[in-house]
């Protein structure tokens, strides 16, 4: 397994991090603890799983919150870094190197205020998971992200109760997750008001940091062989199961 070992190591190290940077047309930032640094988090039992944080650098605090309807479709946006020209589809690094692949979802979190609780009152209970693209056998979530130029949408459940919640867009990166701690999350949380929503149903809930193992499969895999090229027919999605109104 040596040319693995070789191949899998230059994945790991090619640059293409990136960074969430706009939620639902918004200019960039706004409304989004967010850091200038696109470095991942890659210790799943550190508090910085939830909204991001130390050891990524350089964060700037929202200073409003967002308000979004609930039953209606909102967009983020993805881009490498914060100065990068703009999503393009045809280039690769503008959202993410094409070889960070993995599935890429979306959390919610009631919170008492989302401006103040963002990030104090990410790390804990009260986390579901609204959205995610896996992989379908040939195409992961994140190769669908590049070819929407780093576009994630996301439906805001219509069951839920008015309220102020953490949004939270994650992607899981997993080109190097082939040894412990190797699979790469980039995540930012998103300062939101929900109103509209009927109440009528209360989602479960996990914990961030928690829920994730970093001896999970769907954590701790090989998705390329040794020469290089995707080679998994299956994944498994990380838990908890999307919520969804009536199920």
């Amino acid at each position: 397994m040596k040319t693995f070992t070789i191949v899998a190591g230059m994945l790991g190290v090619a640059s293409g991090h990136t960074i969430m940077q706009a939620i639902g047309g918004n200019a960039q930032g706004v409304g989004i603890y967010m850091p200038s640094d696109d470095s991942p988090q890659q210790d799943v039992t550190s508090d910085s799983m939830a909204c991001n944080g130390s050891p990524v650098q350089y964060f700037t605090n929202p200073t409003q919150k967002i308000t979004m309807e609930a039953g209606q479709t909102y967009t983020g946006a993805w881009l490498h870094t914060l100065t990068s020209t703009g999503p393009d589809s045809t280039a690769d690094n503008k959202v993410i190197d094409s070889s960070h692949k993995g599935p890429v979802m979306a959390f919610l979190k009631k919170v008492d205020d989302s401006l103040s609780g963002n990030p104090s009152s990410g790390p804990g209970d009260g986390w579901f998971k609204i959205g995610e693209d896996a992989y379908d056998g040939t195409t992961w979530g994140v190769d669908n992200l590049i070819a929407a130029g780093g576009i994630q949408s996301f439906t805001i459940p219509e069951c839920i109760e008015d309220g102020d919640y953490l949004l939270r867009l994650e992607i899981l990166a997993l080109h190097s997750a082939y040894d412990e701690g190797g699979a790469q999350f980039y995540m930012e949380c998103t300062s939101i008001t929900i109103t509209g929503g009927t109440g009528a149903e209360t989602p479960s809930t996990v914990s961030i940091p928690g829920v994730y193992d970093a001896k999970d499969p769907s954590i701790m895999l090989m998705i390329y062989n040794d020469k290089g090229e995707p080679y998994p027919t299956s994944y498994t999605p990380l838990a908890p199961a999307v919520f969804s109104c009536g199920a």
